[in-house]
């Protein structure tokens, strides 16, 4: 086994090839400090690497090559886009860069909304408290590197502020039309008292991609937030979402992935005030060469707080799933809710699932629990299903869509939880 300091050294070597002489973009002062702060970062924890303990099973070389690879398009054509049917503000992203001609005016009653690069030419800005600020918070316990690298380095996003209750969704909508091409994106949400927003986002953004969200939800807001990453096969990824809630404040979020070669979904979450509440789900299909990886930090700070974590993934031909789930409960933290489960279906003997659940409770009042399986489809459920006359493929299909429901019942809205099971439904259908 390699040293500890050996490795240290090759990862900081690693990180000095990547960014050491990258110049920054330009900023005002206050985005620049945070540039320079993660920059620093960076530089001092180095690339990620399969030996580290949440990377092992999920090799990140992709992820830090110093080029992205191409990826073939995939074609959707006859395809009605994920949300086409839903009257939202609709923000475009062509491979990761903001187009303003394919988008909405950026204007709507109860939201403020500018892109980062206006944001980064102001003097002052409300998100001076919140770029970078909650991912440098999150680099403890786990060193986060790809997320840092994101704040030093991105020049594309949106900064949306809350401060009502938007008449419309606001939808994200990632396009990719080149086969070559890295997107870094940088998005910062914040969600005034009593205020409450939907975000929506969809799209395979690029051939690969890094992407941050940093939501700051105050106290009784409520942010829900809905992620569809599209079927295109060949892009890989990682996405974090780290979210500070305050008193009685409400996150509810939830990412339907389908496909792709390389993903990964992170979720840093606080539970900052008392009575807050936090959901975090995923569904996710994957058939071939597929590697899909949730992993998800949430930390009880305050009393009487609620947390779900539920993640089912529907897996063959190869596809490989992890899940790495923590818990973490804090002494001031009494009467909290904790709940994790993690879930995948294995349709053949060459699909995988890779899981670490974790608990970590110092509060003597709570009520905390985890679970984590795999297996195939239960025979007795499809024995009883072929003897009420239901077809061997259509009664695998309803128990599949039965083993994700619970990931989608986390959604709020029943129009959106329908029309994305009906997409899943679709891509089941298409697979055989």
């Amino acid at each position: 086994m390699m040293p500890r300091a050996k490795l240290k050294a090759r990862k900081v070597e690693a990180a000095e090839a990547l960014v050491g002489a990258r110049p920054l973009p330009e900023s005002n002062v206050w985005m620049r400090r945070a540039r320079e702060a993660a920059h620093a970062r960076v530089l001092d924890m180095g690339l990620p690497t399969k030996r580290d303990e949440y990377w092992r099973f999920t090799d990140p070389r992709r992820l830090t090559a110093a080029e992205a690879e191409a990826g073939k398009l995939h074609d959707t054509q006859g395809e009605a886009p994920v949300f086409d049917a839903f009257d939202r503000l609709k923000i475009v992203f062509t491979n990761g860069v903001f187009d303003a001609e394919a988008s909405d005016a950026l204007e709507m009653d109860g939201v403020e909304i500018a892109p980062l690069a206006e944001a980064a030419a102001a003097d002052l800005h409300w998100a001076r408290d919140i770029y970078g600020v909650l991912e440098q918070r999150g680099q403890n316990p786990v060193e986060r590197p790809l997320a840092s690298l994101n704040t030093a380095y991105a020049r594309e996003g949106m900064f949306i502020r809350v401060t009502g209750n938007p008449e419309r969704p606001i939808s994200l909508i990632y396009n990719r039309s080149a086969e070559d091409g890295d997107a870094i994106v940088h998005h910062v949400i914040r969600v005034e008292a009593g205020a409450e927003v939907t975000i929506l986002e969809n799209g395979p953004v690029a051939a690969r991609f890094n992407q941050v969200m940093e939501a700051d939800i105050a106290e009784g807001a409520t942010l829900h937030h809905i992620r569809a990453q599209g079927r295109d096969h060949e892009r890989a990824g990682t996405a974090h979402l780290f979210a500070r809630l305050g008193a009685e404040a409400q996150l509810k979020s939830f990412t339907l992935t389908a496909n792709g070669s390389l993903i990964r979904n992170e979720a840093v979450i606080w539970l900052d005030g008392a009575d807050g509440s936090a959901h975090i789900a995923g569904a996710t299909v994957g058939d071939g060469a597929f590697h899909h990886d949730d992993t998800v930090f949430i930390n009880h700070a305050a009393p009487r707080c609620e947390s779900r974590q539920v993640f089912k993934k529907v897996l063959r031909h190869g596809a490989v799933g992890v899940f790495q789930g923590k818990i973490l409960v804090d002494q001031v933290a009494q009467l909290t809710d904790g709940y994790q489960i993690s879930q995948a279906l294995l349709l053949d003997e060459d699909a995988q699932f890779l899981a670490k659940p974790e608990l970590e409770i110092y509060a003597d009042d709570v009520q905390c629990s985890h679970g984590s399986t795999s297996g195939e489809i239960d025979k007795s459920q499809l024995f009883y299903l072929r003897t009420r006359g239901v077809a061997e493929d259509e009664a695998k299909l309803l128990l599949v869509l039965a083993f994700l429901a619970e990931a989608l019942e986390e959604i709020a809205d029943q129009g959106f939880a329908d029309d994305l099971r009906d997409r899943l439904e679709a891509w089941l259908k298409r697979r055989g």
